[in-house]
Order: C-alpha cells, then structure tokens, then sequence
C-alpha cells in the first residue's frame, strides 16, 4: 500500500456514544422524536446532511444551521477536555506513518479533526485530514477517501482505509481502496456490507500495523 487513510470515529477515538448522546439531547430539547434507526442512519453522514435529518426526520424544532451549531459546539467542548482516544490508537497511527504517508477521511467537522491531531501530538505526522464538510456528499459516497486520496497524491487502488461503521465501509470500498475493518463494538457494521467490502477484518487498532505488512 503506498498509503493508509484512517476514519476517525469509532477508530482512532471513541466517540459514537458521545455523538448519540448530544444528538439525542439536541431532539428532545427542541421537541423531536428520536427512532431507533437514527443512529446508524447518520453515521458517515456530513454535518449539513444529519443536521438536515434530525430536523427534517426527527422534528428538531430549529434550522439544520442551528442544530449542527448546537450539537458541535457541545462535542467541541468535549474534546477541549480530551478527546475520548481509544487505547494505543495514536501509537498506531505513528508506527504506520513511519512506514508511509497516512490520512484522514472523517465525518466529523474539521473543529474535531484539528483538536484530536493536536491532543494526540500527530498533527506534523498526518499531512492530509478531509472532512465530509469538504466534499460533495458524506459517508456511504466515495467523494471523502477520493478526495484524501487525492491530496495525498496516491492512486486510490494502492491505499488502504481503515474503517469501522457501515456506511464507511460502502464510502472506502466504492472509492477503491483496500478495506480494513475494526468493527464498532457499540454499532457493529451491517454483516453483509463487512463481508462484501473488507479484505481484513481486526478485533482492534493494535492489529493494524502486522495486518497491513501482510497486504
């Protein structure tokens, strides 16, 4: 692989609970309903396209502007305490940077990005971090791994991503890369989209340097 893209929540810091619990609070302060299906309906999706959802599917009572506003000035808040890293993630990133190029290719706002590259110290050691916010259309489409790839100057047939959600893994695999899963423990991925889209599957981060070697 000439390069490695990593999403970002629920691979590098464990945030999806954290997400759920600012949505969910945004929707029942603005009298909307929360369903079942929200959460992993919006996980991979671009601010603008799930502020847009909890308004227009589960009735917040505000504009998309001023929910997406709300929800990330809490998770900002959040992470300017620390940023919820999951266990030896920031040494993985740095074992596979030391062997090549490494990116981003996340949902989160670019807020988020640049204040967990600057906890995590990683901010000179990733060159490229894309959000969705940059590009046409989030996560299941391929435009943000096309996108990091682009900005890394690889072919996006000779990188890797390493993804954890559902729609992340649809975006990486239909962008071309070679997919590596660390599934979510709290949204495990669809099991049939894994299966069809994942050349390797972890049980954890930790694994990630040894399993990319044997690519």
């Amino acid at each position: 692989m000439d390069a490695v893209i990593f999403d970002l929540d629920g691979v590098l810091v464990d945030s999806e609970q954290a997400w759920d619990e600012v949505r969910r609070a945004v929707v029942a302060e603005h009298g909307g309903t929360w369903t079942d299906a929200a959460t992993r309906a919006m996980q991979g999706m671009s601010t603008p396209e799930w502020a847009a959802y909890l308004v227009d599917d589960l009735g917040a009572d505000l504009t998309p502007d001023e929910v997406a506003r709300a929800v990330v000035d809490e998770m900002a808040r959040r992470y300017a305490a620390a940023p919820p890293v999951i266990d030896g993630a920031v040494d993985v990133v740095r074992a596979v940077a030391a062997r090549g190029p490494v990116g981003i290719a996340s949902s989160s706002p670019p807020v988020l990005i640049a204040s967990f590259l600057s906890y995590a110290g990683l901010t000179g050691l990733v060159p490229v971090a894309v959000s969705s916010e940059d590009v046409a259309a989030g996560k299941p489409a391929p435009d943000v791994y096309l996108e990091a790839a682009r900005r890394l100057d690889v072919d996006p047939r000779r990188a890797a991503a390493v993804e954890d959600s559902t729609n992340g893994l649809r975006s990486a695999h239909a962008a071309g890369l070679t997919v590596v899963a660390v599934p979510n423990p709290h949204f495990p991925p669809d099991p049939e989209v894994l299966a069809a889209t994942a050349t390797v599957v972890l049980d954890g981060i930790g694994e990630l340097p040894a399993a990319l070697a044997r690519l």
